[in-house]
């Protein structure tokens, strides 16, 4: 079973900074993608950032050049760094982790989902 625990979050200023940070915990011997959705008040999800296999990266564009991910594969972390935000940034963000490969040898193509942390930019 794997657990996502993510951590940050909070209230900022427009223009301010946050970080939000996840670890996959459990039995894992690989994941492919790690990044994070978040979903604002009467919106749908949607995909903010990623890290894939080899360093890969997506941003979503409202996002480009203010918002940096950052992965570590051997520990299973993903980190992301909000600069520069703005009130649309608003809504709860959320960690996930997809191809999951555990020592025991179950795979999945199924995303984990951290609980979801939730982040306020006043104007």
């Amino acid at each position: 079973q794997v657990q996502m625990r993510e951590s940050g979050g909070g209230l900022a200023q427009a223009g301010g900074s946050l970080t939000l940070s996840c670890t996959a915990a459990g039995n894992i011997r690989s994941i492919d993608t790690m990044g994070w959705y978040r979903q604002a008040p009467d919106k749908a999800r949607e995909l903010v950032a990623n890290s894939g296999v080899g360093g890969a990266t997506y941003y979503l564009d409202s996002v480009k050049g203010r918002f940096t991910i950052s992965r570590d594969v051997t520990l299973n972390t993903v980190s992301l760094q909000l600069n520069d935000l703005k009130p649309d940034d608003t809504g709860i963000y959320y960690c996930y982790a997809n191809g999951v490969r555990e020592w025991s040898g179950y795979n999945t193509n199924l995303n984990y989902w951290g609980q979801g942390t939730r982040v306020t930019v006043a104007p």
